[in-house]
């Protein structure tokens, strides 16, 4: 079952009086619990296609179906719903409040989603003890270490439950035990159902994926299955 169908999605951002085509014609379907990671170097495409998957900006033309929710003809507040509801980001910059605490953090989506604060409590703290941080529930973000932090920002966009779970970069700032540590949270999500897409400019990372997508000048020009993806092994070791 797809939950993420692109048709011939083209993007064209102005630039004065210069146009710069970002996508070309890209097709691509994602099926429900896959881990795909999205692959390119600057100016490939993936970070614009992150953009387009997450609702973050519409296709100058072409299709994009979501949950079989057809997308690119939603209001801006319809699109606001989208992304709380059924899209869980998470970034290379974490995006954490720095006064709220890890608990706090987590909670933030739910308060938008108008849950109750006993049941977002609840929700929180068993997003944080799948993370491995049921210890560091009031930690605020200048207490915990860059990997702690990105665990935090994963346990945030796990408690809306959402349809597919977006990363954009996750490891680029932590170094390699932090990393592997990331994406075995990732790999046991998955494990656990999750559809996660990972977009990364790093070999390294992309070979824990079932799946890497590659771009170059907006065209996917690779799309392979992965024949023996790396599983990390609790404990980190593979």
């Amino acid at each position: 079952m797809n939950i993420i169908k692109i048709t011939d999605m083209v993007k064209i951002y102005s630039q004065g009086e210069i146009n710069v085509k970002a996508l070309s014609g890209v097709d691509m379907e994602i099926s429900k619990g896959e881990f795909v990671a999205i692959m390119g170097a600057s100016g490939s495409g993936k970070s614009t296609v992150m953009n387009m998957l997450g609702c973050l900006d519409k296709p100058t033309s072409g299709q994009y179906l979501l949950d079989d929710i057809e997308i690119n003809n939603l209001r801006d507040n319809q699109l606001a719903e989208i992304r709380n509801k059924k899209i869980g980001f998470v970034f290379q910059s974490y995006n954490l409040l720095p006064k709220l605490n890890a608990l706090e953090n987590v909670e933030l989506p739910m308060i938008y989603a108008n849950i109750s604060g006993s049941e977002r409590r609840r929700r929180a703290k068993e997003a944080l003890e799948k993370v491995g941080l049921s210890e560091r529930l009031r930690h605020k973000p200048n207490e915990m270490s860059g990997g702690q932090k990105q665990r935090v920002a994963i346990a945030r966009s796990l408690v809306n439950n959402p349809s597919i779970l977006l990363a954009d970069e996750p490891t680029g700032n932590l170094d390699s035990k932090s990393t592997l540590e990331i994406i075995e949270i990732f790999q046991n999500l998955n494990k656990l159902g999750a559809t996660i897409v990972i977009v990364t400019h790093e070999p390294d990372v992309a070979m824990y994926a079932g799946r890497i997508i590659t771009f170059k000048d907006g065209k996917i020009i690779s799309d392979k299955k992965a024949e023996n993806p790396i599983i990390i092994n609790q404990g980190g070791s593979r």
